[in-house]
């Protein structure tokens, strides 16, 4: 019984998610306990469960005395992480190129392999976690752990808003990028790589598109 819950509950999250990174369910919008029992046929237990979850993965907000909604990215604070993220990961970059070895190119071709499996498989919340990851990836090659755990935390602080309004195009852009990026590291091409670094900030950044089409706020249309 209790493998069966987790099963449904699971299904529940995938398909809340589905709706959320589709843009079906609006930034804001309150998901009401009852009407997702109803929609999905299962007891409020299990819908509660499969909201906070999602509230672990900071795709909904739970408001005491209030309930779940949608979250709202603030777009303003995501231009800033993406500003504080050029600044640092220029110099990242440079010290990266400095202390290359074989093995660190190893590692991070391994990871550029697996963005690109998610990218093809269209896993929309793996690709945008191994997409962030890459540069986590980098600091802690470098064995430098304070670094790796700054950019972690400005990584998961925009990563709602890649994840809703990064296009799929897009997430393949950023996977051939940092392909790119790696084969400059590994020619020990400092320039490049910073270049290539800084400009593929910037396109990931350009090309979250904030201007889609209004969603839905009803639930059953959003799931259907």
């Amino acid at each position: 019984m209790k493998n069966m819950d987790s099963t449904t509950t699971r299904a529940i999250v995938d398909a809340l998610t589905k709706a959320i990174v589709e843009h079906r369910l609006q930034p804001g919008s309150k998901l009401a306990e009852q009407k997702l029992a109803d929609h999905f046929g299962v007891s409020r237990t299990l819908v509660r469960q499969a909201l906070f979850q999602l509230s672990q993965n900071k795709l909904i907000r739970l408001e005491p005395a209030r309930g779940a909604f949608v979250a709202a990215p603030a777009v303003d604070e995501a231009r800033q992480v993406f500003a504080v993220r050029r600044m640092l990961e220029a110099e990242m970059t440079r010290a990266f190129v400095r202390s290359v070895t074989p093995a660190k190119i190893k590692a991070l071709k391994e990871h550029v392999a697996l963005e690109k499996a998610a990218v093809s498989g269209e896993d929309v919340s793996g690709r945008t976690e191994l997409l962030g990851d890459f540069h986590v990836r980098m600091a802690e090659l470098m064995g430098n752990t304070v670094l790796a755990q700054i950019l972690g935390e400005l990584i998961s602080r925009c990563a709602l808003i890649t994840l809703m309004y990064q296009s799929a195009t897009a997430a393949e852009h950023s996977n051939d990028e940092h392909a790119d990026i790696v084969k400059a590291l590994a020619a020990k091409d400092e320039e490049r790589a910073v270049r290539l670094m800084t400009e593929h900030l910037e396109h990931v950044e350009a090309n979250l598109t904030f201007d889609r089409k209004v969603p839905t706020h009803d639930i059953t249309l959003a799931l259907a």
